[in-house]
């Protein structure tokens, strides 16, 4: 029996809505033919919006979607994206596929699916190969509302309305396919870059996000922000509100990645392994942050993770596209777990890729949409967007097949929310053994549990034949007993309890 302790009193951070983020590129098929499929498609659409994938995105309650890029973001030339989409300039997707991009969907669409969404825009700039000015007249474009250059074509151009942006990031992976550059010179392109990015509304509205490291790169981390704290005034911190990281959970090593179908146990468990990683990047790029930046000015922004394996045999590996599986779901549930533990650093995750790209929530083919097991966890967890994270703790065992290779065989993350109910949500990281748990909410009575799970087989997912195989259900082996409730966790699952 392990034991879980919940103490509702004691805050322990805010988690914000954003750590529920999404990420959509010019990559694949996540925007054209996953998302966006034009006002003359015969697939339903709202102004070219997919209306199934926009209720199903509605769902889970996107907070913010991060576009155009990823690497495409910093070959994106932004003027080519509007106006008639007939004149729009074409050009070659060199990094995914070498596909031609007509530009069909760029600014104008991207606020218009934000608006079907509800949710806010993280615009990611052009550094690596755009130009301060292209950067500094997109914000321009964008977000101003009186009489300009920008202003006024933005209105030749349909949109007499501005648009709210709340977070920029300048740049993408510059230590990679957005330049090659050294952490030295990123940071003080960053620092002329962002220069330019007015607040024209003087709200304080837009977050301007510098380009962090690659998985454990710290010497990038310690730096970048050493170059953007020197000669900066404390109350700038840096120049900066956010520092982004990006990890992908990787089971392979190499060219191999493995497959997304195929796997053994002890795949299983070293896909999960590698998934915990992230727990010690938070915590050590935030153990350099804090040198700098003590009282947490800055958030720790995990912009692109989840899994990434070879892509699906027949389809083009430039896309990235792969099938999703209940090692999927537990990847996002012990994510999601740690990015809520961790919530006094980490203020935004998202998800890598929303549509038909890596781990998507969401498959489509033709006029057919899916919703995958990750998508299923984000519906679960929901229920901690703007919730306030409490202390908890919970016994575990260290289960696995390799010793280099071992881990808990539970995760979870408690939040209360406005209304006083308990959020759990708990992950069986086991692929064949039920865990029994016993919790008690400390100084308070325990009225009533409501659960929903997520379980199958390791290898369970949804398909195009069989789209619901995988879905949550109610759950019932919840027992109150004198105060305390208990309940078994199947193997290979994920569950929300909330508890009056």
């Amino acid at each position: 029996m392990h034991k879980l302790r919940i103490h509702p009193n004691k805050i322990a951070g805010k988690i914000n809505r954003e750590i529920y983020g999404h990420f959509s590129e010019h990559l694949g098929r996540c925007i054209y033919g996953g998302i966006y499929v034009g006002e003359d498609s015969p697939i339903e659409n709202v102004n070219g919006m997919r209306t199934d994938v926009i209720n199903a995105l509605k769902e889970i309650n996107v907070p913010v979607l991060r576009w155009p890029g990823g690497c495409f973001a910093d070959e994106y030339h932004w003027m080519d994206g509007i106006g008639p989409k007939e004149k729009r300039k074409k050009m070659i997707n060199t990094h995914w596929g070498g596909v031609v991009e007509d530009n069909s969907f760029g600014t104008h669409e991207y606020f218009e699916l934000c608006r079907q969404l509800g949710c806010s825009a993280y615009v990611n700039g052009n550094l690596g190969s755009g130009t301060v000015r292209e950067m500094s007249e997109w914000v321009e474009y964008i977000t101003f509302k009186g009489l300009s250059p920008m202003a006024q074509l933005r209105e030749a151009n349909g949109s007499e309305e501005a648009w709210d942006v709340k977070f920029w990031g300048v740049g993408n992976e510059n230590w990679g396919c957005g330049g090659n550059m050294n952490p030295e010179y990123y940071a003080n392109e960053y620092r002329r870059y962002q220069t330019y990015i007015r607040d024209y509304r003087n709200d304080g509205g837009i977050k301007k996000i510098c380009c962090g490291p690659n998985a454990d790169d710290y010497t990038w981390t310690r730096t970048v922000l050493d170059t953007c704290f020197r000669s900066s005034a404390p109350e700038h911190h840096g120049f900066m509100d956010d520092l982004s990281l990006h990890y992908y959970t990787v089971p392979g090593d190499g060219k191999e990645k493995g497959s997304a179908v195929f796997f053994n146990e002890k795949d299983w468990y070293r896909t999960l392994s590698k998934t915990l990683y992230m727990e010690e990047l938070i915590e050590r790029h935030g153990q350099i942050m804090d040198e700098y930046d003590p009282d947490k000015k800055i958030g720790l922004i995990i912009d692109e993770w989840g899994t990434w394996y070879d892509c699906e045999p027949g389809t083009n590996p430039g896309f990235l596209y792969q099938q999703n599986t209940m090692r999927d779901a537990l990847v996002a549930g012990i994510n999601l777990n740690l990015f809520n533990k961790h919530c006094d650093r980490v203020k935004m995750a998202n998800l890598a890729q929303m549509v038909n790209v890596l781990q998507a929530v969401l498959l489509t083919e033709g006029e057919r949409m899916i919703k995958t097991p990750t998508y299923h966890v984000f519906q679960m967890y929901k229920c901690h967007q703007g919730a306030s994270l409490v202390e908890s703790t919970l016994e575990i065992s260290r289960i696995g097949l390799e010793e280099a290779f071992m881990v808990p065989n539970l995760t979870h993350s408690v939040s209360v929310d406005d209304i006083g109910q308990v959020h759990i949500t708990i992950t069986n990281l086991s692929a064949d053994e039920a865990s029994e748990i016993e919790a008690e909410i400390m100084e308070r009575e325990v009225k009533e549990v409501k659960g929903e799970l997520l379980a199958g087989d390791i290898h369970a997912k949804n398909t195009f034949e069989e789209p619901t195989k995988v879905q949550p259900v109610p759950f019932h082996n919840i027992i109150l007993d004198n105060g305390a409730f208990k309940f078994t966790l199947p193997p290979c699952s994920v569950a929300h309890l909330a508890v009056k």
